[in-house]
């Protein structure tokens, strides 16, 4: 690492232990009084069995980022993720990273960008994951600590991808109910992996589109639809353990999950001139009741035996809700967390530049996203409406203990 935080405070006479100022304005060194508003104003626990982030309830803002790496050596990523583990614990607890401001040498660049200052913690989340390609480097020497399901996605139907908006060595996921509070955070730590990592690509979300708990409503993307009904929900711990958790292959990946990333183009203006019926056969679902095509309540369970008068299936062979549940795909199941996304106008044919970053988590990409894909992106009438293309897959750890950091049993 070319100049890490903790030796450039150690080289202005600084100490990089510290407590900064908390989310709610109060006295700086205060830690009870930082706790404590940390709790009312919604602080996410940092450590744990598992990262937060992934079951955490959805919170309504995104900012993703995928990283390259910049050397071959070991000991600086695994310092890295050191100097990450530590800002991202400030962060979600809402403190300025790095010592106190009344602390900090004025002639020294803040440690700390500074917009997030006075803000909470709104429920902000910073999740960590591994590219495959991070450990095709020799220097690092983790070959032989790479699990089996860690492997590039395949060539996928309907994939129309960019290079430059998909994969990465290391990426971050920073959930948050404020827009600032998730730019701050990927923001900083960009600027402390300066010279160890550059980013690839980043993607801004607002608006989830799924649900994680059962204390949360249904929301709707992009199409006005509602999204994520059948999700997996946080509460059901059989299914977590059983489509999410990895508990299997390397020890570092025991309690972690695979991270799957698309970013998915909606073609809106198509869309908002498609009948109210075609867009709701094409879901499989009425437009503003979200209850399955012949059915009343948007919890019903999908009549996919159903046929009406004309002898046709009530929801169509092509719809997604059929072809994406979990009736017809052997009980196979995912955990979505994904956003909705504008990145203004594509200007070669005039329309908005918007869609879906679609985001899950499960214990196998082949047998769960991959397979599901393969079938989407063939029979889904749904294709007529997206592309597909941005796309990375990432191996999320089990969570960091207190005083360690995310990855540490990989890179010990």
């Amino acid at each position: 690492m070319a100049l890490t935080r903790r030796k450039l405070l150690a080289s202005a006479g600084i100490g990089a232990a510290g407590v900064g100022l908390g989310a709610g304005g109060y006295l700086i060194g205060h830690d009870a009084a930082e706790a404590e508003t940390a709790e009312s104003t919604g602080s996410v626990p940092f450590y744990g069995e598992h990262q937060a982030g992934i079951a955490t309830p959805v919170q309504d803002r995104l900012h993703f980022a995928s990283f390259d790496l910049e050397t071959e050596s070991r000991a600086e990523l695994r310092e890295l993720m050191e100097e990450w583990s530590v800002a991202a614990r400030e962060m979600t607890e809402g403190k300025m990273i790095g010592t106190p401001a009344g602390s900090r040498d004025a002639l020294a660049p803040p440690e700390d960008t500074g917009e997030a200052f006075g803000l909470p913690a709104s429920n902000l989340t910073i999740t960590f994951g591994f590219g495959p390609s991070i450990f095709d480097r020799p220097g690092l020497g983790l070959a032989s600590r790479r699990p089996a399901a860690l492997k590039p996605l395949p060539a996928l139907p309907g994939d129309e991808l960019d290079g430059l908006e998909s994969d990465g060595d290391i990426c971050v996921q920073a959930c948050a109910d404020d827009p600032q509070v998730v730019f701050h955070a990927v923001r900083n730590l960009a600027r402390i992996g300066r010279g160890t990592v550059t980013m690839r690509w980043s993607q801004l979300g607002f608006g989830r589109t799924s649900t994680t708990s059962r204390s949360q409503e249904t929301p709707r993307n992009l199409f006005g639809m509602k999204d994520g009904t059948a999700n997996i929900k946080a509460e059901d711990g059989e299914a977590m353990d059983r489509f999410v958790w990895v508990d299997s292959g390397p020890a570092w990946m025991r309690g972690g999950s695979y991270l799957v990333t698309r970013r998915i183009r909606q073609v809106l203006e198509v869309w908002d001139r498609s009948s109210l019926r075609d867009q709701e056969e094409t879901i499989g679902r009425r437009k503003y009741s979200g209850a399955p095509l012949g059915e009343e309540d948007e919890f019903d369970p999908l009549p996919l035996e159903e046929k009406g008068m004309d002898g046709k299936p009530v929801i169509p062979a092509n719809a997604h809700v059929r072809l994406a549940s979990a009736q017809e795909n052997g009980g196979v199941r995912i955990l979505r967390r994904g956003y909705s996304f504008t990145d203004g106008v594509d200007e070669s044919l005039g329309e908005l530049e918007a869609g879906l970053f679609f985001i899950a988590f499960q214990r196998d990409p082949e047998k769960q996203f991959v397979a599901l894909q393969r079938k989407l992106g063939v029979h889904d009438a749904l294709n007529e409406y997206i592309k597909h293309v941005g796309s990375a897959l990432f191996a999320v750890p089990g969570g960091a203990r207190p005083d360690g950091y995310v990855g540490e049993s990989l890179l010990s």
